[in-house]
């Protein structure tokens, strides 16, 4: 395997900014690229030459607009000029994936841990990157995501699933793979990914709730995702919905993980028919009418719905992306999600739009991925 050193733009300037439109939203016409970015057409064609002389850019299949003249050929990236490999770290597995420069999938790998000691799961990690990376010329980046705190993007403060404390995952990974590696909160990748390549590219805002074995959100505003050192705490599972709800194991009545989550919705099942009922049997015995499991799922449904509508009132986002392997709930629970969210909505407001991913482990995958682009086009994170 060779490993791509080459930076992707000449400078980080204005050609970089060419690039990068170019990349998140082409193929694009000269014209299209200067309005964007507010570029004469003089300024547009001494920035773009050389990286069309690079390769970095390349004219592609020329396109009419219907009006007299000679038609455009507008600028694309070449996607399978650049790979990179996501993953995503659980507490039984690592899931991942191969991308080209778009974040396109191209191929996934899966293999269990024996072990949760760092490095024998550094050990796995790199037998997903060998795996990934067979079929492929050369690896530019690696990105990792997990439900954990991470600092500078590289080390896990805390990941109470795997217990790991101040473990230097990523200088670990780096010097196993040889390959530039970044290390981010799952839920920080995903909404990079809705950002640059899902519903949210283009959004001057937009808001990320994931569903599953925890509650996460993430927010994009003036085109920029809003972290800090808290990022990957898991604050909003604290939310509270439901002041009769069950306790969570922080000690807190109906908030938002003890309602949410698979494991409460599954667990709250268990308990009405005393039996053991796993998350997708819990869903669907509610599809089939059974009465417990409607309600338990409905009153998930709904405090769902309130959780959409705070988001809505505190950050006024144009849309709302629902991810995770627990999105099915808003399959199952439309009516009720519906219902919460006209409880805590003024009557005069618009609309909330709402945008369901798959909900697959690939997304988990592809927003490490991207996570991987984004340091490759705009240098190290900072």
């Amino acid at each position: 395997m060779r490993i791509s050193t080459q930076p992707w733009t000449p400078d980080a300037g204005a050609s970089r900014s060419v690039a990068l439109e170019v990349l998140l939203n082409g193929p694009l016409s000269r014209s299209d690229i200067a309005r964007k970015l507010d570029l004469s057409a003089g300024s547009l064609t001494r920035l773009s030459t050389p990286l069309i002389e690079s390769g970095l850019l390349v004219e592609v299949e020329e396109q009419s607009d219907g009006r007299a003249g000679r038609p455009s050929r507008p600028l694309d990236i070449v996607p399978a000029s650049q790979h990179f490999i996501g993953m995503k770290l659980t507490a039984d597995e690592v899931l991942g994936v191969l991308t080209d420069l778009r974040a396109n999938v191209l191929a996934s790998r899966s293999i269990r841990l024996t072990s949760r000691e760092p490095g024998a799961v550094v050990a796995v990690l790199v037998e997903v990157v060998s795996a990934l990376s067979a079929s492929v010329p050369s690896i530019t980046a690696i990105g990792v995501g997990m439900g954990a705190l991470i600092a500078e993007h590289s080390i896990v403060e805390t990941a109470p699933f795997l217990g790991w404390s101040d473990v230097a995952l990523g200088a670990m990974l780096e010097t196993a793979t040889g390959i530039p590696t970044v290390i981010e909160n799952d839920v920080v990748a995903f909404t990079e990914s809705e950002h640059w390549f899902g519903a949210g590219r283009g959004r001057d805002r937009f808001a990320v709730l994931t569903l599953g074995a925890g509650i996460g959100y993430g927010v994009v505003i003036h085109d920029d995702i809003v972290v800090d050192a808290d990022s990957g705490i898991g604050l909003v599972g604290h939310w509270p919905l439901d002041p009769f709800g069950p306790l969570c194991p922080a000690g807190h009545r109906g908030c938002a993980r003890s309602v949410l989550t698979m494991s409460a919705i599954g667990s709250a099942v268990s308990l009405a028919l005393d039996r053991p009922v796993s998350y997708e049997e819990a869903l669907d015995l509610a599809v089939a009418g059974e009465p417990a499991a409607r309600r338990v799922v409905d009153d998930a449904g709904r405090g769902l719905g309130r959780m959409i509508a705070a988001v809505a009132n505190l950050t006024a986002p144009e849309l709302i992306v629902l991810g995770g392997e627990g999105v099915r709930l808003a399959e199952v629970a439309a009516t009720a999600i519906h219902d919460g969210i006209q409880a805590d909505r003024d009557p005069r407001a618009h609309e909330v739009t709402l945008v369901t991913t798959p909900g697959d482990n690939t997304e988990w995958c592809r927003g490490a991925a991207v996570i991987a682009i984004q340091r490759f086009v705009l240098g190290k994170r900072s």
